[in-house]
């Protein structure tokens, strides 16, 4: 991993640290011991067949270390039949991605003498943790030393040890001289240029490489609204209701916006050997619990809950509380609006700069409170996703993700559509669209940029120092350097980052057309998201598992809905504003049923525009095909040598036969 990083075994073989295991304090030492025996024990047996040593932190600063901290490493051969295991894609010597095979593995590109550089350490990172995930328990009934943490056969080692709170946290150490080349073409210099999405994918893995990927596609979709809306929000365009051809660019760009990015992602998902992957068989969460029953799928024991017992709690416990949170939500949303009345009664009573100046603070406390409100909801979904105990990671965060958007999109999208269609006040939903963008913009700045780093400077003040050091590029012993690590905040995904995003995507899509200057702030919001992001993953966070990923999930869906809804609310705009309804002064019911009309042709279209598009480009396409045919006339091969093997007869009736094929050729 770095030169001079290297540590020796039990039985004395050297080995490259990639991961750190981290233990409570108090870990029982007939526990320790035979959790380091299972790591170290051989495949056939069970084991993981890993290399690990205990990490000799001392006394660091005056403060002591926590004495039960390993490092993780393995064997080059272990991580190639691990990158097998995997289902890990490599680049063919005919370059194309194919799924990697020991056997075959000096048909690879870049496999040379004994594979040492083929695999980047994210990816043996990945291998070792995925090895560690499938550490299973043989005939133990509980973890030794604690006859409470109950094992059966078949239990994930580490998932159990996790739930119970004697394993702390595993991570992926930091490779220094690697994050300092990214570091340098990433974000250290400002430039006019793409990311370095190859390299981001390299070292953090496919789903991190593909949000920032995203960021800076939608970043570079919305610099032609933004140039378009400074001149349309400049000269002259004071009088609110010329806002109806923006609002027809709104709905062109919305859609044509996310079907470009399906292609563009299934681009890099190919080029990265994500696209045709095959999913991994899912376990059950670490967090998951239930009585003891048999899966007839895997045919192991492992807990079984009631659906119909999680679906009484989703339905009489956690649908009311969502709604009565979007009742407060809707109640705090009128209190904002009386404190707006009061304002600008206020303003009318004494007209002067100060008052002016007082109409935009309802406004600021009002986004203040939204932003509030999403933290402490956020809490709330997950311990009501955590109580509903779903068996699967994925229903799990499909769960939170719904609970979480219904809300945030109620609480921040709520005032708008009331200030548009019930009080019909494009100057006050202009002002409070402008408000609401720049206070949450500013918010989520110092949230997410600098209040992580002071945090990390307040925890442990020394530690800060040697953080400078590392990013001085001054060289750390690697006790420091995993003693460093291990008091950096930990990355829980790309869960709020896509969370943010998808609000600002509401914000342009569905009322930028009454302010065109959103595009602008949004654009500028992102470049700076960039390098603050960038930064952190660097030095902020602890480094995360690189996790395959071919698409940005259930946020495709996410944004696709959203942009459904902004067809609905341009066009209701589009009814709203006066030159349409000059039309139809004598009849507003004429006016509904057009707008209906219009907006139905307008997503029949987007529909068929998803359709006529292909997700994934023709050449694409091809190239899985033949893939898929090459794998499928291999393995016919296979099972064809496999029946010549199992039955010599019928090998020798076939000489035979092709021996009396070619006499008859011969006769003339």
């Amino acid at each position: 991993m770095q030169s001079g990083w290297s540590v020796s075994d039990s039985d004395g073989t050297a080995f490259t640290p990639m991961v750190v295991l981290e233990l409570a304090e108090d870990t029982r030492e007939e526990a320790i011991k035979w959790l380091l025996s299972r790591i170290r024990d051989k495949e056939q047996n069970g084991g993981a067949e890993l290399l690990v040593e205990q990490l000799l932190t001392g006394d660091h600063d005056g403060q002591k270390g926590n004495p039960n901290v390993f490092l993780v490493g393995s064997t080059l051969k272990r991580l190639l039949h691990g990158a097998e295991d995997v289902g890990l894609f490599k680049e063919f010597n005919d370059d194309s991605m194919r799924g990697f095979t020991y056997t075959n593995k000096d048909n690879f590109k870049d496999f040379q003498g004994d594979g040492d550089g083929f695999l980047s350490v994210a990816e043996c990172q990945y291998i070792i943790k995925h090895e560690l995930d499938t550490l299973r328990a043989k005939d133990e009934a509980n973890v030794p030393g604690y006859p409470k943490a109950k094992l059966y056969p078949g239990k994930s080692i580490i998932r159990r040890l996790q739930s119970k709170g004697i394993l702390y946290q595993v991570f992926p150490l930091h490779d220094k001289e690697e994050l300092k080349r990214l570091s340098f073409s990433w974000y250290r210099k400002v430039k006019l240029s793409f990311q370095p999405l190859n390299d981001i994918r390299h070292y953090f893995g496919e789903g991190l490489a593909l949000y920032f990927g995203f960021l800076e596609y939608f970043t570079l979709a919305m610099l032609p609204m933004a140039l378009i809306g400074i001149p349309y929000y400049l000269w002259d365009w004071e009088d609110y209701d010329k806002y109806v051809l923006f609002a027809v660019f709104n709905l062109v760009w919305s859609t044509v916006f996310l079907e470009v990015w399906k292609r563009f992602s299934a681009t890099l998902a190919f080029s990265w050997g994500t696209l045709s992957r095959k999913k991994a068989f899912e376990e059950p969460r670490a967090g998951f619990h239930g009585v003891l029953g048999f899966n007839p799928v895997t045919g192991r024991e492992e807990p079984v809950y009631p659906n119909s017992k999680r679906l009484l709690r989703i339905y009489l416990v956690s649908v009311p509380f969502v709604l009565l949170c979007l009742y407060l939500s809707f109640y705090i949303m009128m209190i904002y609006f009386d404190m707006e009345s009061w304002a600008l009664a206020l303003y009318e009573v004494e007209p002067n700069f100060w008052t002016g100046l007082f109409l935009f603070v309802p406004s600021i406390i009002y986004a203040v409170v939204i932003e509030v409100l999403n933290l402490l909801y956020r809490y709330a979904a997950e311990f009501l996703t955590d109580w509903e105990n779903h068996r699967l990671e994925t229903s799990y965060q499909n769960h939170l993700v719904l609970k979480v958007l219904v809300f945030n999109f109620f609480n921040c999208f709520a005032s708008l559509f009331y200030i548009a269609f019930v009080m019909q006040d494009m100057v006050l939903l202009r002002q409070s669209l402008a408000t609401l963008l720049i206070t949450s913009q500013i918010l989520n700045q110092i949230m997410e940029a600098f209040l992580p780093y002071w945090l990390q400077r307040r925890r442990n003040k020394k530690a800060h120092k040697r953080l400078h050091r590392v990013m001085a590029d001054q060289e750390l012993p690697l006790a420091q350097q995993a003693q460093l690590e291990l008091d950096m905040s930990t990355y829980l995904g790309t869960f709020d980052d896509y969370l943010e995003q998808f609000l600002l995507f509401g914000y342009v899509s569905l009322f930028s057309c009454v302010y065109p200057l959103a595009a602008v702030l949004v654009v500028l919001n992102n470049i700076t998201e960039v390098y603050s992001d960038a930064f952190k993953m660097c030095h902020v966070f602890k480094r995360p598992f690189a996790e395959p990923a071919s698409n940005i999930g259930v946020w495709q869906l996410a944004f696709e809905t959203m942009s459904v809804i902004a067809v609905v609310t341009n066009c209701a705009l589009i009814g709203l504003s006066p030159q349409v309804k000059a039309y139809f002064l004598e009849s507003d019911t004429q006016l509904i049923l057009l707008v209906v009309c219009v907006e139905h042709i307008l997503l029949a279209f987007k529909f068929i525009l998803a359709f006529v598009i292909p997700d994934v480009p023709k050449h694409i396409q091809n190239k899985l095909a033949r893939l898929e045919f090459e794998s499928l006339e291999a393995f016919k091969k296979k099972v064809k040598n496999l029946g010549d093997l199992w039955d010599p007869q019928q090998t020798l009736r076939r000489k035979e036969i092709a021996n009396t094929d070619t006499e008859a050729e011969a006769l003339p």
